[in-house]
């Protein structure tokens, strides 16, 4: 089931919980009881449909600062700005379940740790984000080519922005699954869980022989990495290098 499905799902079922119980008299009618049934009702919902696991405190507090902000007599016209301003940075994350994060200054130095230091390559960024790892990564090798896609158009802008005058970068927008792959040394991705099979596929199919697939944070589900850097933060920061072309990869049960 989509994520938005379960999201919505849960908000009507937490209505209804809250309505049939102060109807039955098991609450009280006062507005507090029934948003805090409402709350609890929706993020229960959501639990048993098994959405991930962030979704519940956004169902618990969901309700409640629809109240606050109707108390504070916020005009109509913010709440579309605050839509707009969020579907331009996110986009489809509600599709593919993949936030916009952004690397930090660590993992931009293992990166370049990681580059051959012999000869120039090709670096794909898929989900690049505001474009920091490719506009860093191109500065320090010019003789390299940097190619960064991305899907959110607010990330996209501010990425296009500040890579101008980089000539060893280009950045598309677009969905990074549809074009191929077999012309990159290396493509870095720091998505989320969700995807990793699919991305995993694809390099396996794509990607040439002693090509690296690097996921920040997310390791591939039923593959064992080539390496492990550990970055910053421990395992939120680590740098997971796979090798598509080993087939060494499947993980044996303990």
């Amino acid at each position: 089931m989509p994520p938005a499905l379960k999201a919505l799902i849960a908000q009507i079922a937490g209505w209804l919980i809250a309505v049939l119980s102060t109807r039955t008299g098991w609450l009280p009618p006062e507005m507090h009881w029934v948003i805090a049934a409402q709350a609890l009702g929706a993020m229960a919902v959501a639990t048993s449909l098994r959405s991930a696991w962030w979704w519940l405190p956004i169902h618990l507090v969901f309700s409640p600062l629809l109240v606050t902000a109707d108390r504070l007599g916020i005009p109509a016209h913010w709440y579309l700005v605050a839509f707009i301003l969020l579907a331009v940075v996110f986009w489809t994350s509600f599709r593919t379940q993949v936030p916009l994060y952004l690397s930090n200054s660590a993992t931009i130095a293992a990166l370049l740790e990681r580059l051959p230091a012999n000869r120039d390559i090709r670096f794909l960024d898929i989900g690049s984000g505001t474009g920091s790892v490719l506009i860093a990564l191109a500065r320090h090798r010019p003789g390299s080519r940097f190619t960064g896609i991305e899907t959110a158009p607010g990330p996209y802008l501010v990425s296009r922005l500040m890579a101008r005058g980089i000539p060893n970068l280009h950045i598309e927008r677009g969905d990074f699954f549809e074009p191929s792959w077999a012309g990159y040394d290396i493509v870095y991705a720091f998505l989320s869980p969700v995807p990793m099979a699919a991305v995993w596929a694809k390099a396996q199919r794509e990607l040439k022989p002693g090509a690296l697939l690097i996921s920040n944070s997310f390791e591939i589900p039923g593959a064992m990495p080539d390496e492990s850097i550990r970055g910053d933060g421990g395992r939120a920061g680590t740098l997971y290098v796979y090798r598509p072309g080993t087939g060494t990869h499947a993980k044996h049960p303990n």
